[in-house]
């Protein structure tokens, strides 16, 4: 066993670059990222602001005369409504709006930040007890996880999903439990799951993409447990919609849909895409390897996705439309992103490869089986969504936008990458080298391009 211990040290130490680094990625970016380059983020910021204007004597939502993300569920917006609340109390200006903006940004920042380091350790301790290993310091999880580039965006900005990774990790962590104990019934669990999937609900609609899995799971789970699962599961729902039900009344008694959003859907038929949206041409194709910036993969579902995921598509890490001529190595940055891009196929291969094989070896296992439905429904709803919601330009297109499906998927891929570190040592590490590598080649993706402190609207 000191031996076996011993031959770890190097994976180890790979764990602790990996929590540097990490650390390091976020700090750097809070000091060179706004959230006021972030996705629609005048809107988000509207958000916000009239949240704020009524605390801490009332709470309401705004309308959508009053901004255009009137959809999204409030609860990504207290927390920075709250530090607003205590800057105007705090501050003298003349405009304590604009005055208090740049501040509580930064204080978000640094809450989703942490939200991001919590939501990694929970999935580790998931893993741990998953898999049970004695070893905290996975890091076949950590490394899978910190090569997405879309990580750092997604928790600059002003955004729900930073809420739904966080609850998620929690979620799974909870299904694990129950699956451990056979369903046997507690009241601590229904409201703490009830808790969570109410917080699900009103972080980002795409939650909901997430409890369909329980819906089919209640049909393939044998007859001895099948009643437990449902007592526990329909208590559950129900103490989440209490907690999120309110948002989704008011939703539709306002716009005539619980699923509102700010375009007007078309009637769904595939046909509302052109060809290439679903199979990109051959010159199309090059541009995933060559150029992957925008607008040279327009409105094409995968390709953007991909490129999105692993570098920086839309490019609001280091030009947006905005400021083309304020982020910086603008000359350089669509030869560098296509060979990030490139190296990603070999981690892409490596995921989809341990995730395939994970699905194999436990395939009966609630965990996975959740996990498996959750990805299947996330990319089919997203896809679903994109048909629906047609954009000559693909502008919903955005990997942010379905974040929980990469790391569902990475979750998965990671269990059975962590076991060869136990079975197979040598390729193992050999594994853990290469992703090593495209880590610190790609690193340049994490961070912002932006000059420090650069705010603007």
């Amino acid at each position: 066993m000191f031996l076996l211990n011993k031959k770890l040290k190097y994976s180890d130490a790979i764990f602790y670059l990996l929590m540097l680094s990490t650390i390091y990625i976020l700090i750097y970016n809070i000091f060179h990222y706004s959230p006021s380059l972030g996705y629609d983020a005048e809107a988000h910021f509207l958000y916000v602001d009239h949240i704020a204007r009524y605390l801490p004597y009332d709470f309401n939502i705004p309308s959508a005369s009053e901004t255009r993300e009137f959809f999204n569920p409030p609860l990504a917006y207290f927390f920075p409504s709250i530090v607003q609340v205590f800057c105007r109390n705090i501050i003298k200006s003349s405009n304590y709006i604009s005055e208090c903006q740049p501040i509580y940004a930064n204080f978000t920042q640094i809450f989703q930040s942490f939200l991001y380091l919590l939501t990694i350790f929970i999935n580790i301790y998931t893993l741990k007890k998953f898999t049970k290993q004695s070893n905290f310091l996975n890091s076949s999880y950590f490394i899978l996880i910190s090569l997405l580039a879309v990580n750092y965006r997604t928790i600059s900005m002003i955004r729900g999903e930073p809420y739904i990774l966080f609850f998620l990790s929690l979620f799974i962590l909870w299904i694990l439990k129950l699956d451990n104990s056979n369903y046997e019934f507690n009241y601590k669990n229904v409201l703490a799951l009830g808790f969570i999937i109410g917080c699900l609900a009103l972080s980002r609609q795409w939650a909901f993409l997430l409890f369909l899995p329980l819906i089919v799971l209640l049909f393939s789970k044998r007859n001895k447990f099948k009643r437990l699962y449902f007592k526990t599961w329909s208590l559950s729902a129900l103490i989440g919609a209490g907690i999120s039900s309110w948002f989704y009344f008011n939703l539709y008694r306002n716009n005539g849909s619980f699923t509102a959003f700010n375009m007007e859907p078309t009637k769904f038929s595939i046909y509302n895409q052109p060809l290439n949206f679903y199979i990109p041409n051959l010159d199309q194709l090059t541009y995933i390897f060559t150029k992957p910036i925008r607008p040279y993969l327009d409105n094409q579902y995968i390709s953007i996705l991909y490129t999105d995921l692993w570098g920086d598509y839309w490019g609001y890490f280091s030009f947006t439309s905005r400021f083309l001529d304020v982020g910086r190595n603008q000359a350089l940055i669509g030869d560098y992103l296509s060979n990030a891009v490139s190296l990603s196929i070999v981690t892409t291969v490596i995921i989809l490869t341990y995730y395939v094989i994970t699905f194999k070896k436990n395939k009966k296992n609630l965990i996975i089986q959740y996990i498996n439905y959750g990805v299947l429904f996330s990319f089919f709803g997203f896809l679903i969504f994109a048909i629906s919601y047609p954009v000559s330009t693909g502008d919903t297109i955005k990997s942010t936008y379905i974040i929980q499906m990469f790391h569902l998927i990475v979750f998965m891929a990671s269990i059975e990458f962590e076991k060869l570190k136990y079975s197979d040592l040598k390729k193992y590490n050999f594994l853990l080298t290469i992703l090593f590598v495209i880590y610190i080649y790609n690193f340049q993706t994490f961070l912002s391009h932006f000059p420090i402190n650069f705010y603007s609207f």
